[in-house]
């Protein structure tokens, strides 16, 4: 009962930040981030309705996946290395951290004909310990990537400022909106260029007033990791 209390919390707070952002209630998808987290608490919340689940670890997630539902989506939202690309082939719905267009350009290469779905991860916050393309770099690097054999670029990622300076979260949201909509004037991605992943825990309201269409929620929905 505890989970689905929280669950029912955050799905209000999320429809009331939409509306506040003047959008419809469902128009943002929640991401349940399970990190850490055992299958039997996966179970849990899929017993509860959820379907949409992220995994940081490719290690961690492959015996999720296996052990798991199949009608389950998985997104990868933590960095992918090189060398774990052929696992993660056939295994994700969507790819959310992909950084760089070398990393893009090393995934289309071993996908030997089939596709995958991605995200352009950006670094609107600046700080050295992130992961993502520089911001001034992204609209090219998107360009090339949507090109790519085999992959389709969705939208893009960002991970807000480690603060509590509200300021500071919303101006690293906003940026990655202005990317966003610049991108699809563009007409980068066409149609299927619909996703724009921010805002965690600690700030997927101030994420959802800013233009977010998926936030991705962990410890506020699962409780504190061990």
């Amino acid at each position: 009962m505890e989970l689905q209390t929280r669950l029912l919390e955050i799905r209000e707070r999320i429809a009331q930040a939409a509306v506040r952002s003047g959008r419809a209630p469902d128009a943002v998808v929640l991401l349940a981030v399970t990190k850490t987290f055992p299958p039997e608490t996966i179970r849990q919340a899929y017993d509860l309705g959820l379907r949409l689940f992220g995994e940081n670890r490719v290690q961690e997630a492959i015996p999720k996946i296996d052990g798991l539902p199949g009608d389950i989506q998985w997104h990868l939202i933590g960095q992918l290395q090189t060398n774990k690309i052929n696992k993660v082939i056939g295994k994700f719905a969507l790819v959310q951290s992909v950084d760089s267009l070398k990393l893009a350009q090393a995934l289309s290469a071993r996908l030997s004909g089939g596709h995958q779905d991605v995200l352009l991860e950006v670094n609107t916050s600046g700080e050295d310990s992130k992961s993502g393309t520089a911001p001034d770099r992204a609209l090219e690097e998107a360009g090339r990537i949507s090109s790519l054999p085999g992959l389709r670029l969705r939208g893009l990622m960002t991970v807000g400022p480690l603060t509590d300076d509200r300021m500071r979260q919303r101006e690293s949201f906003k940026r990655l909106k202005g990317l966003f909509d610049a991108l699809k004037t563009m007409g980068i991605g066409g149609d299927e260029f619909s996703v724009l992943s921010m805002g965690m825990s600690g700030d997927f309201e101030a994420a959802i007033e800013e233009g977010a269409t998926l936030v991705r929620i962990g410890s506020s929905l699962f409780g504190r990791r061990s």
